[in-house]
Formats: structure tokens, sequence, C-alpha cells
């Protein structure tokens, strides 16, 4: 039963899950900037990639868990609960005093923020009625398209301006506006399937996902790939995936339904998703250092530097959202995601030289493919599903997104670093991860051709060269992600006919 007779005000509560959207999308982004002078004053340069790390892990973890639960026990519940967890991480992580402290209550952050997006969406799709999904979904996808941009302007704006405090303080406020809008007006039916909740389901799962992670992160970082540690975190991950598939074909109410991945468009989607994801972490990560490192532009902000690809996204995910009612999922995923294709294949044929005018010609055809994923592939995955499975579904879309994304950009950083250590050490002749004269540079870290004044210091033919290897690297990186773009284009070719409408509304039985 929806719930859209009951919430009058209809426009507040939506207002109040944007909020809720912005707030933890944001978080993943926003520290970026800051992540400099926080580091100055807490010290702690080797574990700084947790405090980012930590969000995701537990963002990821939390998703399917929040969503199953939201669709036994109810979303409101859940939802506040998430608000509220998000908030205490918060104002917990201003309070830090070393960079293990922090990374430790941005974890509870990302508890937070696990429950906050998917169980959005699923409130989205209770409350709105039928005709207005389109928009409303539309406008879900932007906000996620824009918090990539606004997250790191505003993290850089809030650090340099006040303090870095407040780059995680500005929740607070955000998220007491979110609270209210939801508490006072959101008027939840109450008919939801209580059922034994699959804990050796939640365990296995959320063991598989950290294992993962901590193998992605630390893996040819602080532990070669090949080292005990890694390879038994690896190993976790396996057996630990294989026992939560077991689990869930013998669960009574399976944290995530593989009954569900038999319905072509569903499981369609969540292809487009994973594979769509990865090809645009990509652009996201790449086309800043190739714009800053080979094209010797000032070292502006990401958020500014990515701008006409955000822009360019917005637009599609919001006209994805209008014209689902009007013509068929696959007709708008298919050629959207022929864009993306393109639009990465283009980015590997640019040369060392090639203008800033192309390179942004070439962006805005990635931000038009990907934007429809963000709309779009979130209201074709509940399609035709009941209010009591619409959470899980919408939970297991997002955390597929975050892994496809966590995975790509742990892959082409293995492919950068490979083919630029590669091209150093045929065209200087030698590659020892830093400059053998004593220099400034870490090689490892393509970042460290970014600075004007570290490439000042470089000899004029030394830095051509080193130019150009960074180049190679990086636009053999985009070749290789042509792969999943075209992965992507490919699932959403098999997505059917079905197009948003009331024939399928509720009709998919839950059947395990």
């Amino acid at each position: 039963m929806s719930s859209a007779s009951k919430t009058p005000n209809l426009g507040i509560v939506i207002a109040g899950l944007l909020l809720g959207i912005l707030m933890a999308s944001m978080d993943s982004t926003i520290v970026a900037t800051a992540m400099g002078n926080i580091v100055g004053e807490l010290g702690g340069m080797d574990k700084f990639v947790w405090v980012t790390s930590a969000y995701l892990v537990a963002e990821m973890a939390g998703m399917p868990i929040f969503g199953k639960l939201s669709d036994m026990y109810g979303r409101k519940k859940f939802f506040i609960f998430g608000i509220i967890v998000f908030m205490a991480g918060s104002a917990l992580c201003g309070t830090a005093e070393t960079i293990t402290q922090l990374a430790a209550y941005r974890a509870i952050q990302g508890i937070g923020g696990g429950a906050l997006v998917p169980i959005a969406f699923a409130i989205m799709f209770d409350a709105v009625p039928l005709e207005a999904r389109g928009k409303l979904g539309g406008a879900f996808g932007a906000v996620f398209g824009l918090s990539s941009i606004f997250g790191p302007l505003l993290g850089a704006y809030i650090t340099d301006h006040i303090a870095w405090q407040w780059v995680f303080y500005i929740n607070l406020p955000l998220g007491l506006v979110a609270l209210v809008m939801v508490v006072g007006f959101y008027r939840e039916s109450v008919e939801h399937s209580k059922q034994p909740i699959d804990w050796l389901g939640a365990g296995t799962l959320l063991g598989a996902v950290i294992s993962l992670m901590f193998a992605l992160e630390l893996g040819g970082k602080e532990y070669a790939w090949s080292s005990g540690l890694i390879l038994g975190l690896f190993a976790a991950f396996a057996v630990l995936t294989v026992l939560f598939l077991f689990t869930e074909t013998k669960a009574k109410e399976p944290i995530i339904s593989f009954a569900l991945f038999r319905q072509r468009l569903y499981a369609t989607s969540i292809l487009c998703a994973l594979f769509s994801g990865a090809a645009f972490i990509a652009a996201s990560v790449y086309i800043p250092i190739f714009i800053q490192g080979v094209l010797g532009g000032s070292a502006t902000n990401s958020g500014l530097v990515l701008l006409p690809m955000m822009v360019a996204s917005v637009i599609t995910a919001s006209t994805g959202g209008f014209l689902m009612a009007k013509t068929s999922y696959r007709s708008l995923m298919v050629p959207t995601l022929a864009l993306l294709v393109l639009g990465t294949g283009l980015v590997a044929t640019l040369a060392p030289d090639a203008s800033r005018l192309l390179l942004t010609l070439y962006m805005i055809l990635i931000g038009l493919g990907v934007g429809a994923s963000f709309s779009v592939l979130g209201t074709a995955a509940i399609h035709g599903l009941t209010p009591q499975q619409r959470g899980s579904a919408s939970a297991t879309m997002n955390f597929i997104r975050s892994l496809g994304m966590t995975i790509g950009i742990t892959t082409f950083g293995i492919i950068q670093s490979h083919y630029l250590s590669s091209k150093l050490l045929t065209d200087i002749g030698w590659w020892s991860g830093g400059d053998p004269s004593g220099g400034p540079l870490n090689f490892k870290d393509p970042h460290a051709l970014l600075s004007p004044e570290t490439r000042a210091q470089i000899q004029p033919e030394i830095l051509d060269k080193i130019t150009k290897g960074l180049s190679f690297s990086i636009t053999t990186t985009f070749a290789w992600a042509v792969i999943p773009a075209l992965l992507a284009l490919l699932a959403a070719c098999f997505m059917g006919r079905q197009r948003m409408d009331a024939s399928a509304e509720g009709k998919v039985p839950s059947g395990h």
C-alpha cells in the first residue's frame, strides 16, 4: 500500500529526503579538499586514506542491511536513525584530536549514510503518486551529480575561510532541518512484513565488504599485492562471499533477494549501475590530473575542473526522470550509455598537447552519458515491486553502484601506475618511485605533477618526458575504462520494453 494519500505535506517530506541524500553523498567528497589542513593539524599522513575509506566501508556495508530492515519494520524509523547517527558522527568528527579518532568517527558517519540514501529513495517511491515519480526521480539523481560538484568546492571554501572542523559541523543544522521535515510531516503506511532478521547474512556480507575494502585500500600502497596480509584479506572476502551467497539461498527473508535477480529488468539495471559507476569514476579521478599534470592547468579545485561533466550529468539525470513515463527505460539508457562509451573512448585518444576545449567537449559527452543512470536505473530497479521489497531493492542498487566505483578506482589506479612506471623506465631510463637526483618528486603519486612549484624545479626536457608519460598512462587507463562502459551499454540493450506506468505496480511476488 502506498502512503501517498497519507502524506499531505509531500513537498516538505521530499525536501527533507533530498537534504538527507545531499548530506550523505556530499560527505564522500567534501573531505578531499580539506585533507591537507586536517593532516597538517592532526598529523598521521600515513593514515589519512582511512578518513575516506572508513566512511565508504561503513556506508556500503550498511546499505543492504538497512534497506532490508526498512522493508520489514518501516522506513521512517530507520531514516530517522540514519540522520541521528550521521549527525552524531559529524559532531564527533569535528572534535577529533588524532587522525585515528577521525577515521573512527567517520565510520560512525558512514553507518548513518548507509541508512539515509537507499531509504530516502524507497520513501519517495512509497509516498509519491506514480505520475510525479519521474520528475522526482530526476531530482534525486541530480542531487548526486550536484554533490560531486559542491562537495569539493564547499570543502575548500570552509577549510580556507572558517576551519576544517566545520566541514563536519555544517551537517548538524542540515540534519536537524531534514529531521524536522521527515519526523513532523511524513505519515507512513503501517503495513510491513515483519520477519526474522537474517543475522548470518548480515554478518557475512559485512565481513566480505570490510575484507575487500581493506585489501583494495592497503594493497599496492602500504603492503605489496603479493603480501600475506593482502592475499589473506582477498581469501577472507572470497570465503565470506561464498558463505553469504549460500546463506541467502536458505534465509526466509534474505538481506539481498536473489529471486529479484530472475527478473530481467532488475538484473540488467543492477549491471548497468555496476559498470557505469566503474567507468564514471575513472573520469572523475583522472580528468583533473590530466588537466593539471599534462596540460599544465592551474591547480583549480577539482570541483571546478569537473564542472562541465557534472552539469551535463545533471541535465540527463533530470531529463531521464521526466521521460521515464513516456518511453521505456531501455530507450533512455541505450543512447545515453552510448555517449558514455563515446566520451570515454575519445578521452583515450587525447595527445599531450590537446586543447582544453576538446577535453571539455569530451567531458560533456561523459556527463551526458552517465547522468540518466543516476535517475533512471533507481526507478527501473524497483519497477513493479511491492512496497515491502523496495527498500531492499533500492539499497542493493546503491550498494552495487558503490562497489563498482570502489573496484574501478582501485583497478584503474593499478593500471595508471603500471603504464606510468613502464613509460618512464623506457623514456628516461629509470624508475625508482622518486626523482633519482634527490628532487621533490614521488612519481608513484600522479598528483606530484599538479603543483606549479614542483614542476618549476624539474629540468624542461625531463618534465616533457614525464608529462608525456603521465599523458600516456592516463589515456591508456581510459582505453581500459571503455570496457565497463561497453558492458553497461550491453546490459542496457537487454532491459526490455517496460516503462514507468501503473500496469506493473506492486505485482512482483517476493518468492524465495
